[in-house]
């Protein structure tokens, strides 16, 4: 039994490129460490134009929530949302510098274990993807 208002005929699905969004985002080489009130975060790439887009992004995106996607196997194991400091973000040669501080002592555990964890994860294999305002600006190689 067919309903009211139902054809026995499909219309075949619309095709184009309306639901895409894609974007080649800077791989780098990536450092974390602990640092006073928080951490360091190094992103080195090999080549002036990766580095130059990178710095882009950061400038484009300034003032953004920043996160840090932990993914193995193109699979997301651990976010890290820096919402407990403050980002800053400094330009270097060859990519840039994201410091995370806080003031409050335990936000800056927060942020440290959070540092300690994705330390951890990279050393067993994880790729780490920096994201502002959950836009990817670069991923470790």
């Amino acid at each position: 039994m067919m309903m009211p208002g139902m054809g026995m005929t499909m219309n075949p699905p619309m095709t184009g490129t309306t639901g895409m969004n894609m974007m080649v985002i800077p791989r780098c080489t990536m450092k974390m460490e602990e640092c006073e009130g928080g951490m360091k975060l190094t992103c080195a790439c090999e080549d002036s134009i990766s580095a130059g887009m990178l710095q882009n992004l950061c400038t484009m995106l300034s003032g953004s929530m920043v996160s840090c996607c932990m993914m193995m196997n193109g699979m997301m194991m651990m976010n890290c949302n820096m919402m407990m400091g403050m980002c800053r973000f400094d330009m270097t040669k060859d990519g840039i510098t994201m410091t995370c501080t806080s003031g409050d002592p335990q936000c800056c555990k927060m942020i440290q274990a959070c540092c300690d964890a994705m330390m951890a994860m990279m050393g067993a294999g994880c790729a780490c993807c920096l994201c502002m305002n959950n836009t990817p600006i670069c991923c470790s190689m």
